[in-house]
């Protein structure tokens, strides 16, 4: 009994004919009739009334055709199943606090394991260290290290904050500024900026903070209004033909530094790609 013949079966039932079901299996009549004769040699069954013009499914093709059908969905299943089981090996989950490190990790790997993808998630720092130890995410990016005996983790990357005005804004003369010298001002942020949104409601309670989620707005509104807005030292160079400065800002809070961890014993693309970066990023 071959999958081949349950398709067989199934295309009969389906177009009413052996030549029909030949004709869209790409098969002769004679050869698609020899492969159910096999098939009915083996069940002991014939699973056809038999006239000299014609061949009509009787009960047991009809019983022969349901089980063929369940076969045809197990098998659609299992390949769906594979099928998963690939993209998931090809794409891994980065639980991280903000962006702009997966950006890192992704421009330090793409080469070296290509059609690999890392799918970010962004998250407070806490879930995600609770999603790695509880193996639902690959990799965790945080602004602390994960020191624990069963874990790898490395300092990946480190990212500082400016505030980007208008170039006749009153504090765009400033050589540097900290968050209480713009509390209270109006400004203009992209959403989806993980740890960064809360730091800036942190830092400046009195200020009028405006998101935007979706990116072509957002820029649109950094050229054309005078809200503030912000950029890093990785965002930056992609902004510099905005007609807007870029004032560092000092307070502590204003830059970070982001680690990357995986678990010692995690699936071994997963250990490569830590173990890459990780070489990378101390040499």
């Amino acid at each position: 009994m071959e999958l081949e013949q349950m398709r067989q079966l199934d295309a009969i039932a389906r177009r009413g004919t052996i030549s029909a079901a030949a004709e869209e299996l790409h098969l002769s009549q004679p050869a698609l009739s020899r492969s159910i004769r096999r098939l009915e040699r083996e069940l002991g069954q014939d699973l056809f009334d038999r006239t000299h013009n014609s061949a009509q499914l009787n009960k047991a093709g009809r019983l022969a055709v349901d089980h063929a059908r369940m076969f045809l969905r197990d098998e659609r299943a299992m390949r769906d199943a594979f099928a998963d089981l690939s993209r998931r090996q090809r794409t891994l989950l980065v639980g991280t606090v903000a962006p702009a490190p997966v950006w890192r990790i992704t421009a330090l790997t793409v080469e070296r394991f290509p059609g690999t993808l890392l799918n970010p998630v962004l998250l407070p720092e806490d879930e995600v260290e609770r999603r790695l130890m509880n193996r639902e995410i690959d990799l965790a990016v945080t602004l602390h290290p994960m020191i624990l005996p069963t874990m790898g983790s490395v300092r990946l990357m480190t990212e500082d904050l400016y505030a980007f005005l208008p170039k006749d804004h009153c504090l765009a003369s400033r050589s540097s500024l900290s968050f209480a010298d713009m509390d209270g001002e109006d400004f203009l942020v992209l959403s989806q900026v993980g740890f960064w949104m809360d730091m800036l409601h942190r830092n400046m309670a009195h200020a009028q903070i405006v998101e935007q989620a979706d990116r072509v707005v957002f820029e649109h509104l950094v050229r054309t209004t005078r809200l503030i807005s912000f950029v890093t030292n990785i965002t930056r160079q992609d902004r510099r033909e905005i007609d807007r400065i870029a004032v560092p800002i000092t307070d502590a809070d204003a830059h970070v530094t982001f680690y990357l961890s995986a678990l010692e014993d995690a699936p071994e693309r997963v250990t490569e790609i830590f173990g890459w970066v990780r070489c990378l990023v101390e040499a």
